[in-house]
């Protein structure tokens, strides 16, 4: 009787350990800003017991583009709603999952040692505080981008800066850039500039000056139910703790 008890518990063992390992990971297409804490945040999902997601950051528009291509994600986290619009629009997002997640702030940042003093004043000149390139996402594309160019508008520094402005593919190369001191000065999120000890914050652009930093975060269709659940995670206290951790606001839903 024992050994027949021993027997089934172990025929349970394997079955459940072969259930698991057929679980599909979640495959995140995540913004480059995510980067620091996604990654914390999927290996706390793992250490619950479930499968690590695959997280591939890049900018929210190269992200979307190769969603609408027929890449393979199952949740998509943009770093501005009009990308996340796309997609909605093309009907590619699971109904009822979309989920304004996460906000940031806009900051100016120079190489460490080499900040300069600004205004943040139409009345500034800003294009005459420093000399060489300034480094943001590419205007109009990246959403560091379109948040920097708008911001730009508002103060009226836009038109000043046309020829020393350098596009960059994403947020964390913009950073690169200003960090090996290729760019004078950058406009990032703050919770970039936060993680790099090579830059410093000059300053914080208004929140007047350029539309909310909403991180919507969605399912797309066909996303197996650990999707679902990795989503559920993200709203959940232990992740908001990790995105404050690295300075995101978190809205909780």
């Amino acid at each position: 009787m024992i050994a027949a008890l021993r027997l089934l518990l172990l025929l349970l063992a394997v079955s459940f350990g072969s259930y698991a390992q057929a679980i599909e990971p979640s495959r995140v297409f995540a913004a480059a800003s995510l980067t620091n804490a996604l990654t914390d945040i999927g290996a706390l999902w793992q250490k619950a017991g479930h499968p690590a997601p695959v997280l591939d950051f890049a900018a929210s528009s190269t992200l979307a583009k190769q969603i609408e291509a027929g890449a393979p994600a199952d949740l998509f986290a943009s770093a501005d709603v009009p990308w996340m619009d796309e997609l909605a629009v093309r009907g590619l997002l699971a109904p009822g999952t979309r989920i304004d997640l996460l906000g940031n702030d806009l900051v100016l940042i120079a190489p460490k040692g080499h900040a300069f003093k600004v205004s943040m004043e139409a009345a500034f000149k800003f294009g005459n505080s420093f000399s060489g390139k300034l480094c943001t996402g590419e205007p109009g594309v990246v959403p560091v981008g379109r948040y920097a160019q708008q911001s730009l508008q508002a103060l009226g520094w836009w038109d000043t800066m046309q020829g020393r402005i350098v596009g960059t593919d994403d947020v964390r190369a913009a950073l690169a850039f200003v960090e090996q001191g290729e760019c004078s000065a950058g406009i990032v999120y703050a919770t970039d500039a936060a993680i790099s000890s090579k830059v410093e914050v000059i300053a914080v652009f208004p929140p007047t000056t350029h539309q909310p930093i909403v991180y919507p975060f969605a399912l797309l269709h066909g996303a197996a139910p650990e999707s679902q659940a990795l989503l559920e995670f993200l709203k959940g206290p232990a992740a908001a703790g990790v995105f404050r951790h690295y300075g995101f606001t978190h809205q909780a839903p």
